[in-house]
């Protein structure tokens, strides 16, 4: 199981996520509004603005204080590394 780091050292499963995208436009608010409504919004901000948005295969959206692309980064380097070692 692969573990990526969302930022203040929370972590999510690499093989449940489904994508990684920004939160400024209006279908990814309104994404955020009905998970919040469905109690399926994972809050990993520690109060800082969101960067963000992480949308899991299990209906969970998680909200990181990161970069889309640093997270992003995080999940093709940890690919490179396990190819590396097969």
């Amino acid at each position: 199981m692969k573990l990526i780091n969302i930022g203040f050292g929370n972590m999510v499963s690499a093989n449940r996520l489904v994508a990684i995208v920004s939160p400024e436009s209006a279908p990814i608010k309104r994404i955020i509004q009905e998970a919040r409504d469905r109690s399926v919004l994972i809050d990993a901000t520690y109060g800082r603005r969101t960067r963000a948005v992480i949308i899991m295969d299990s209906d969970h959206v998680i909200l990181s204080a990161v970069q889309p692309e640093t997270v992003a980064g995080r999940l093709t380097s940890r690919d490179n590394e396990e190819d590396d070692d097969a």
